[in-house]
C-alpha cells in the first residue's frame, strides 16, 4: 500500500500540473451543462413570453370581422402579416405562426359552410411551432362558438349534441414535471465525469509509454498491482473531484433561470446533489479503470485516443435507451454503467430516493468492472516487466 500511496500522489501530481488540460476539462465539465440549462430556459422563457402577448398575425383579417370580434374578446391583439412571411418563417426571424384568411370567409360561413383557413409555420421554426398550435386553440373556440349559435338559432340546445364531457387529470407532480425539463442534467454531470477521467487515463498508461517513463517505473521494487492501484486512484480522483464541482455548478446555476416555469419546476438542491455524488462515485472508478485498460497496451497518446473512442462512445449513446424507449424504466436498466446511473439520477430528479437494493446492483456492477479492468492492467504491466 505503501507503494502504491507513492505512484498515486506522483500521477496526481503529474496529472495537476498540465494545467491548461485541467482548466479545459473543468470549464467544459463544470460550465457547459449550467450554460445549457440557462440557453434552455432562455427559449422556454421566450414562448412564455409570446403566449403572454396574446398576439396573432393574419393576412385578411379585413374580410373576416365575425373573427375579428371573436379574437377581440378573447383579448388577443392582431397584427398584420408581413408581405415575405413565408421567407421569414423558413429563416426563423419570425416567430409567430400566420393565419391566412381567404376572401370569402363571411360568405361561406353565412351560408353555413366551413370556411377553409391555413395556419402557416415552420417545422423548423420551434417559435413557430408553439405559436401555431396556440392559434390552433384559439380556432377551435372560434369554432364551437359558431356551432352553439348555430343550434341556438335552430332552438336546439347545445347541450344535446354533447355525448361525452371529458376531463383530463395529470397524475404527475411538478418534481416529475420538472425531470422531464432537467434531463441535461444526469446527462451532463455524467460526461463531465468521463471526459474528467479520459486525458489522465490515457496519459498515465499510453503516455508514459509514449515518453519512455513506464519501463524504469516496473524497474522499482513496487509491484505492477501496487503501480496499478496508484494510477488507478489518481485516474479516479480527477473523476470524482469534477463530479463534485459538476454537481455543484448547478446549485447556482439554477438561480440564472430567465424562465418562471422552469424555474418554478425544476428543483435541484444539496440533497439532489448528495444522490448524484451517491451514484456518480463508484461510475468515476470504473470508468477510470476501463480507459486505463483500453490504453494500457497502446503504444502512443494518439492510439489510446483512437482506442478510447469506443468507451466514450458507449457511455453517450447507452444513456439514449431510456430516452427513446418507450416501454419505460426497466429492471435490467440497473444492471447497466452509466443506464442505471441515468435512470437513478433521473428518480432523484423526481423526488424519489432509490432504494437500497437499487442503488446497491449499480455499484457492484462498477466495482466488478473496476477489478476485471485492474487485474488487466496488472497482468499487461507484469508481461511488460518480465520483457
Amino acid at each position: 500500500m505503501h507503494a502504491a500511496w507513492i505512484a498515486f500522489v506522483k500521477e496526481l501530481v503529474d496529472a495537476l500540473r498540465d494545467r491548461r488540460t485541467m482548466l479545459m476539462v473543468l470549464l467544459s465539465s463544470v460550465a457547459l451543462g449550467p450554460l445549457t440549462l440557462v440557453l434552455m430556459s432562455m427559449l422556454v422563457s421566450d414562448i412564455e413570453k409570446r403566449a403572454e402577448a396574446r398576439q396573432v398575425v393574419i393576412v385578411g383579417l379585413e374580410r373576416a370581422p365575425t373573427l375579428r370580434n371573436y379574437l377581440e374578446r378573447q383579448t388577443q391583439r392582431t397584427e398584420p402579416a408581413p408581405a415575405d412571411y413565408e421567407r421569414q418563417l423558413q429563416d426563423s426571424k419570425l416567430g409567430d405562426a400566420v393565419l391566412v384568411v381567404p376572401p370569402d370567409f363571411e360568405e361561406r360561413l353565412a351560408r353555413g359552410e366551413p370556411p377553409e383557413l391555413e395556419v402557416v409555420s415552420h417545422g423548423s421554426n420551434a417559435r413557430a411551432q408553439a405559436s401555431a398550435r396556440r392559434v390552433m386553440g384559439l380556432l377551435r373556440g372560434f369554432a364551437d362558438e359558431q356551432r352553439q349559435l348555430r343550434l341556438a338559432s335552430r332552438g336546439v340546445a347545445p347541450a344535446a349534441l354533447q355525448v361525452l364531457d371529458v376531463q383530463e387529470r395529470d397524475l404527475a407532480d411538478p418534481a416529475s414535471r420538472g425531470a422531464q425539463l432537467a434531463f441535461i442534467v444526469p446527462f451532463f454531470v455524467m460526461t463531465a465525469v468521463l471526459y474528467g477521467c479520459f486525458n489522465a487515463a490515457l496519459d498515465t498508461t499510453a503516455g508514459e509509454r509514449e515518453r519512455g517513463s513506464l519501463e524504469p517505473l516496473l524497474m522499482t521494487p513496487a509491484s505492477p498491482f501496487a503501480l496499478t492501484l496508484g494510477k488507478w486512484a489518481a485516474v479516479a480522483s480527477l473523476g470524482m473531484l469534477v463530479a463534485v464541482l459538476a454537481c455543484l455548478s448547478f446549485l447556482p446555476g439554477q438561480w440564472l433561470l430567465r424562465s418562471e416555469l422552469l424555474a418554478a419546476m425544476f428543483r435541484f438542491g444539496p440533497r439532489e446533489a448528495l444522490w448524484f455524488l451517491a451514484l456518480l462515485v463508484p461510475l468515476a472508478g470504473a470508468l477510470a479503470a476501463v480507459l486505463m485498460a483500453t490504453a494500457i497496451r497502446c503504444k502512443s497518446f494518439k492510439e489510446a485516443q483512437a482506442n478510447s473512442t469506443l468507451v466514450l462512445l458507449a457511455v453517450n449513446l447507452v444513456p439514449l435507451v431510456q430516452v427513446f424507449g418507450r416501454g419505460g424504466e426497466e429492471p435490467w436498466h440497473l444492471w447497466v454503467p452509466a443506464l442505471a446511473q441515468i435512470t437513478l439520477m433521473t428518480r432523484v430528479l423526481k423526488g424519489e430516493a432509490p432504494g437500497m437494493l437499487d442503488a446497491l446492483v449499480p455499484l457492484l456492477v462498477c466495482a466488478a468492472l473496476a477489478l476485471a479492468s485492474l487485474a488487466w492492467i496488472a497482468h499487461t504491466l507484469r508481461q511488460a516487466a518480465v520483457k
